[in-house]
């Protein structure tokens, strides 16, 4: 179940006249947004204005979700309290939905599925079942320091915690253990940042594009909402204020004062960041990202925080030998029967798989550009995913099968 080859070597090329060595491996195919659709003021630029990729979840009646956006598989209620020692366990040994290869989800996997419209929890319970979870134990320490471990939590944080505040531990707080598993192999990215040598920074993991050298002055809120909107920075006007998860995906739990990548630190420093976020129980409050050791929390709107403004990479020629893209394309019919078109001339020699829910291949598609109609009639109804790839794009499209 791996992507093409191709992929991997398109991203060996990717903008290459500053790299470093900072090899990452890539489980998410691509950065949901935080869920938020609630306005909280008339100025624009806010989370709620911006809906990119909307979370998409698939419940499966064995108790699995499958995230169509990340395209990782989660258990659908997490396995109760307990120490991060006997979590670490608990997923290693759990034998969930004819799977048996659950992991502990690392710190962005874990703050991937939190959903900022919601709190206490943060999580859409009618995908989630709600339990009496405070925390989520993630796979990573804080740095230099085993007795702490990077916790999400029900308010909608992320944050590093002694391990010894849980209940199991002789604590007073509930830490819970919700299991993760990969529906696509991860692919392993030799580069994860690259200096575009413009004033910007490409993140080659979630395909963002950063202010490499961020504002310099404090900001409230809305302020920062405002100087975003109407940045222009290497030749981009369409750069905005990031929401908490764009954020928090910078962060580097591998480094500390600031928790960064290296190729960001000097530039970032030791500062709180505001996100376009709202606190949804709070709503003068807003959250923000403090870099000193990666945590999320929040501020009131009217106080001042440092801004770092970001875009979403796009090719306005359709394709950019330079960049791996996402492309909007439309399937049809869907729900479809016994034929689809998929339009896609923009494509060069795209490798098309059709996934089942279980994250299995069913299909495997050949398509020319003279030839986009394809037979699914032997495919049993139900759900799939597309995924589609080649040298400048990768996508993955839901498709229903029902005759």
């Amino acid at each position: 179940m791996k992507f093409s080859n191709i992929y991997m070597f398109c991203v060996l090329l990717l903008m290459g006249v500053n790299i470093q060595a900072q090899s990452v491996t890539k489980t998410m195919l691509r950065l949901p947004d935080t869920g938020q659709k609630t306005s909280y003021t008339s100025t624009f630029g806010e989370d709620n204005d911006y809906n990119i990729n909307t979370p998409f979840f698939l419940k499966n009646v064995n108790g699995t979700v499958v995230d169509t956006i990340t395209s990782l598989m989660w258990q659908q209620s997490d396995g109760g309290e307990m120490t991060i020692e006997d979590a670490y366990i608990y997923c290693d040994t759990l034998t969930l939905g004819g799977y048996s290869d659950w992991r502990l989800p690392n710190a962005q996997e874990s703050f991937s599925i939190l959903n900022h419209q919601y709190s206490n929890p943060a999580l859409d319970i009618n995908i989630f079942t709600k339990t009496a979870a405070e925390y989520w134990w993630t796979s990573e320490y804080q740095l230099n320091d085993k007795t702490k471990v990077w916790c999400t939590n029900a308010g909608g944080g992320i944050g590093n915690h002694p391990k010894s505040e849980t209940v199991s531990a002789g604590g007073n707080k509930k830490f819970h253990v919700r299991a993760v598993r990969d529906v696509i192999n991860p692919i392993s990215i030799p580069n994860h940042f690259i200096d575009n040598l413009d004033s910007t920074i490409t993140d080659n993991i979630t395909l963002l594009e950063w202010q490499h050298i961020p504002n310099q002055n404090l900001l409230t809120w809305e302020q920062a909402l405002i100087h975003a909107e109407n940045l222009t920075l290497a030749g981009y006007s369409d750069w905005r204020l990031p929401n908490i998860k764009e954020l928090q995906s910078l962060n580097d739990e591998t480094h500390i004062n600031p928790s960064v990548n290296p190729i960001l630190s000097t530039q970032i420093g030791i500062k709180k960041y505001w996100s376009s976020t709202t606190l949804p129980n709070q709503t003068l409050k807003a959250w923000y990202w403090d870099t000193q050791f990666g945590i999320t929390t929040y501020d009131n709107k009217t106080n001042s925080n440092y801004v770092m403004c970001v875009r979403n990479k796009t090719s306005n020629t359709g394709i950019n030998s330079n960049e791996i893209l996402q492309k909007n394309i439309f399937i049809y019919p869907n729900p479809a029967s016994d034929f689809i078109q998929l339009p896609i001339e923009s494509y060069t020699n795209p490798v098309i798989h059709i996934y089942n829910i279980q994250g299995t291949i069913v299909e495997t598609l050949t398509m020319s550009k003279a030839n986009k109609t394809t037979d699914i009639s032997l495919i049993p109804n139900g759900i799939y995913w597309i995924s589609i790839v080649d040298e400048h794009y990768q996508n993955v499209y839901k498709l229903i099968i029902s005759r």
